[in-house]
């Protein structure tokens, strides 16, 4: 790996749908388990890369809506706005919208 990401993974909604989120830099690993959602977000100055590796081809039964937009905490706006190619507006009213949870 090179550069730093901000690399981030959703707890099931049993759990509430928490966000655990760390910056990962040369060096160090992070662990995606099978089925949850995850994202990555390069936070340094450089480009970044990584190698990825997966156990499954079948991840499983996500709920995106609440898991994008009701985590908790929230995943940062600029991260979603990066993703879906839509002002930092819509991805606030969308996550108005799923605040409340399940």
């Amino acid at each position: 790996m090179k550069g730093e990401l901000l690399v981030g993974i959703f707890g099931s909604l049993d759990s509430g749908n928490k966000l655990y989120s760390r910056v990962v830099s040369a060096g160090e690993t992070f662990l995606i388990p099978r089925g949850l959602m995850h994202f990555q977000f390069n936070v340094g100055k450089t480009e970044a890369s990584m190698v990825v590796s997966f156990n499954s081809q079948n991840p499983g039964i996500v709920f995106v809506p609440l898991t994008l937009f009701g985590s908790n905490p929230p995943i940062p706006t600029p991260v979603l706005t990066k993703a879906l190619r839509v002002e930092a507006g819509v991805v606030e009213l969308l996550k108005s919208k799923f605040a409340a949870g399940f």
